[in-house]
């Protein structure tokens, strides 16, 4: 059967579907990194890594993360800066400081912060 272009693939039994990988944290979330010292607040989540292959290739392999979970999308900071992280759900765990983050982008993008969590701006919901 011949589909019409943008038509979407129409779903086939016997045929395996991918696994959906479930995210463990949301938007407006702080959290950590397990190993490395730096916590930030999430503004976007892949469902399973959607980053370059040379970003994941520059990994060293003993501590590159599996691809199939969720990435998270973070406005980040540690001691010295402020920047934007990319980190696996693996490499995440909550932040129970309830500090807020102090990062130069948070106000374009959320609006309060109450109880260690990040409200987002109405205008940035889906």
């Amino acid at each position: 059967m011949t589909q019409p272009p943008g038509a979407p693939i129409p779903y086939e039994p016997g045929i395996p579907m991918p696994p959906v990988a479930t995210a463990r944290f949301a938007i407006g979330e702080v959290v950590r990194h397990r190993q490395f010292e730096f916590r930030g607040v999430i503004f976007d989540v892949d469902p399973v890594f959607a980053n370059s292959d040379e970003w994941y290739e520059a990994i060293p392999e003993d501590v590159r993360p599996r691809k199939d979970q969720p990435f998270y999308h973070l406005l980040a900071e540690n001691d010295e800066s402020s920047y934007v992280a990319y980190v696996s759900q693996q490499n995440l765990v909550a932040d129970d400081s309830e500090e807020p983050v102090d990062h130069p982008a948070i106000n374009g993008l959320f609006e309060g912060y109450a109880a260690g969590r990040y409200t987002l701006k109405r205008t940035h919901r889906h």
